[in-house]
């Protein structure tokens, strides 16, 4: 029955709880309870590795209190042991950093085992354990929270600091599933000081293991971070942060390090078409007819405009800062109401007029691709 367990708030809620943050996800920890207990009163049972449970009508995350152990390399090599004698503290300590350490009961008490207000307090990012050296992941999820809570004074406490390098001095990062890497990226890429992420996993070392490509892009003289700084007080969109990051890498490099961050291809797509397209696109208005038919064939306009508008609104973003201006939005719309003039001159000729003719097969697509070329004339 329920009153044989208790269940407790845990992690990133708590913490941005009280650090007066938005709290998004609520994740719970279950002490004293058997899977079949949440499963007889309608929990949904979704771990493997562990028992984590959906509840039935929040769909928040109940976990059974476990304790892990270091049985191989990498993000899953722990033996996991959850059983209802298993007991707060000892799951709690489990965890990577003291402030995602604590825990609320349902009448609101803290347990804090591991002081995590203090480091709340004084802004510091400290590890629970020697345990954080077993999951090379952590050191990933340190830099993201130092880009989730730079805007706070957060900093690596030094002890952290030295456990967190001496992982990526043994080579541990190599371990890590690339889809684990996307996943913190992204992530990363949504907090309120992503730049920080990637300074983070330069200064300890991370990132020249993980994706020595963006290394060599960070450290060229025209500030890409300094860049993706700006870019965030108008893009929220993590993929289009990511894009604004990595404009200045032709397509087989942001394809190796699509490969080495493990990116969606649709992530990847944005970022080599911004990639291939910014310079004519920002060179649009003095194209003629056909540089113009083809950059728009180019881009899949004739048949979608919509990604294309997201470009013009990235290269907007760059062209304001090439002009040393603030941003704003009047380049991105004046291009694209040239496009949009553009696109609709290019619909008004149709196959149907060349094939009436008995145009077919690579007659009609030439004809077909003429006609629209010399109606884009027409409009200049």
């Amino acid at each position: 029955m329920q009153a044989d367990w208790q269940s407790y708030i845990v992690g990133g809620a708590v913490r941005d709880q009280l650090l007066g943050l938005p709290v998004y996800d609520y994740d719970h920890v279950v002490v004293g309870a058997s899977p079949q207990d949440l499963l007889d009163l309608g929990y949904t049972q979704v771990g493997r590795d562990f028992p984590v449970f959906l509840h039935p009508q929040s769909k928040e995350e109940y976990a059974l209190a476990r304790t892990e152990r270091k049985a191989g390399r990498g993000y899953t090599g722990f033996t996991v042991h959850a059983a209802p004698n298993i007991t707060l503290q000892q799951d709690l300590l489990r965890r990577d950093l003291t402030i995602n350490a604590i825990a609320q009961s349902p009448d609101g008490q803290l347990i804090d085992p591991y002081g995590g207000q203090q480091d709340l307090q004084q802004r510091l990012l400290r590890h629970v354990s020697p345990a954080f050296a077993e999951d090379p992941l952590r050191v990933i999820r340190l830099a993201r929270f130092c880009a989730h809570l730079d805007h706070l004074g957060f900093r690596i406490a030094p002890d952290t600091r030295v456990l967190a390098q001496e992982i990526v001095a043994a080579g541990e990062l190599q371990d890590i599933a690339k889809q684990r890497l996307w996943y913190e990226t992204r992530k990363a890429m949504q907090t309120a000081s992503p730049w920080i992420y990637f300074t983070t996993l330069l200064e300890l070392g991370a990132l020249q293991q993980i994706a020595p490509a963006l290394v060599k892009l960070l450290q060229r003289k025209n500030n890409p971070l300094g860049l993706l700084q700006l870019a965030c007080q108008q893009l929220s969109d993590p993929e289009d942060r990511l894009a604004i990051l990595l404009h200045s890498l032709n397509k087989p490099q942001q394809e190796a390090l699509g490969e080495a961050l493990c990116l969606p291809k649709s992530t990847l797509q944005v970022c080599v078409q911004l990639s291939m397209h910014q310079r004519k696109l920002l060179h649009y208005p003095q194209l003629h007819a056909e540089q113009r038919y083809i950059l728009l064939y180019n881009c899949g306009a004739l048949k979608n405009p919509t990604p294309l508008l997201r470009l013009i609104k990235l290269c907007g973003l760059l062209h304001s800062q090439a002009q040393m201006e603030l941003p704003n939005l009047s380049f991105s719309a004046s291009l694209q109401q040239l496009i949009e003039t553009d696109l609709l001159a290019i619909k008004q000729i149709t196959a149907q007029h060349y094939m009436a003719q008995g145009l077919q097969g690579k007659a009609l697509g030439e004809a077909l691709k003429a006609g629209q070329i010399a109606a884009l004339q027409t409009s200049l």
